[in-house]
């Protein structure tokens, strides 16, 4: 299991709005399928032995409510480069493979349409981060500071949802980027959802979806080198000829509703592309009782 990728984020079926609601789900922990524990994934230290001191403990450390906003900027990691990289089929937070344990959040009050955030995050946060959670997954991007700063305290990581709809235009994500690009939350930047499915909630064709992503990635490795672009796919199908035309993933997250086992998509995964995988969201299909 070391050769594949040790990076997997599990999701809850928490869906964005423009989403069918009948496939909704209530899977809330990650399952470590292809993953290490590390035990500085959360550690934030700034002392002059900050390597030592994260690689020596648990992630738990995270910094205060009250500190500088100017200490909210990634550290770099020894001989240059940033904290967060991908290598191989690796994803490392200051040269330690990251073991993720993640939900999709997506906080939408009832009779609402888009998620509130900074409404949420007090009460949801500490419950994640009581459970385990390490991380969590959106549907819309968070560029609230404070958002991002009460769930860095309890220790987790975001995966940020930059771009999902198709009408949308591409340099959207410019501004969305640069508004939190600096904060030790952000791990990723996400792009899609299930986007072969749905092309885009737009309709779109597989391959103008493709572009259109592609062009989104780009944008973004422009405005932040540090942090990795992930794109959310529907299970596998064309996945390796899709991987060919989109250079600018670093991560794919896949969407899986398999029922009780995952069957062979890792090996099928791993035959499809090089690049790490973490799992988007999964379990029975909620449509489809017979799943």
């Amino acid at each position: 299991l070391q050769r594949r990728a040790p990076l997997t984020a599990s999701a809850s079926r928490a869906r964005c709005p423009m989403a069918r609601s009948a496939r909704r789900g209530v899977v809330a922990l990650a399952v470590a399928l292809w993953a290490r524990g590390s035990a500085g994934a959360g550690c934030h230290a700034t002392a002059p032995n900050a390597a030592e001191a994260c690689a020596a403990r648990a992630p738990t450390g995270a910094p205060s409510l009250l500190q500088r906003r100017a200490d909210l900027v990634p550290p770099k990691v020894a001989g240059g480069g940033s904290r967060t990289q991908v290598k191989g089929r690796q994803l490392l937070v200051n040269g330690t493979p990251i073991h993720l344990k993640g939900v999709a959040w997506n906080p939408v009050e009832k009779g609402r349409r888009l998620s509130n955030f900074r409404k949420a995050v007090h009460r949801d946060a500490p419950l994640l981060a009581k459970v385990g959670v390490n991380a969590v997954r959106t549907y819309y991007p968070i560029t609230d500071a404070a958002v991002l700063d009460v769930l860095w305290s309890h220790g987790i990581w975001v995966l940020n949802c930059v771009y999902n709809y198709g009408g949308d235009p591409a340099d959207g994500v410019v501004d969305k980027v640069n508004a939190v690009k600096g904060h030790p939350a952000i791990l990723m930047w996400t792009i899609g959802n299930e986007w072969n499915y749905n092309g885009l909630y737009k309709g779109m064709g597989l391959w103008d979806s493709a572009a259109r992503l592609q062009q989104v990635a780009t944008l973004i490795k422009q405005h932040d080198a540090t942090h990795p672009v992930a794109c959310v796919y529907g299970e596998l199908r064309d996945l390796k000829a899709v991987d060919a035309r989109m250079p600018g993933v670093d991560v794919w997250g896949v969407n899986s509703y398999r029922g009780i086992s995952f069957g062979d998509l890792f090996d099928s995964f791993a035959k499809a592309t090089p690049k790490p995988l973490f799992v988007g969201e999964y379990g029975a299909d909620a449509w489809n009782a017979n799943a």
